[in-house]
């Protein structure tokens, strides 16, 4: 059976890596939302 420290350390990382995706899906969500990135037309008219 796995000791506490080391599950708890586990998570940490879990954690931390959970909390660095969720902070760049908002960033690049704002962004599109603010007209930072924007699609390029003539790619979605060639389709």
């Amino acid at each position: 059976m796995a000791d506490r420290s080391g599950l708890r350390f586990v998570g940490f990382i879990f954690a931390t890596v959970t909390l660095a995706v969720m902070l760049t899906a908002v960033m690049v969500v704002k962004s599109y939302a603010d007209g930072v990135y924007s699609f390029d037309r003539a790619a979605l008219a060639s389709r």
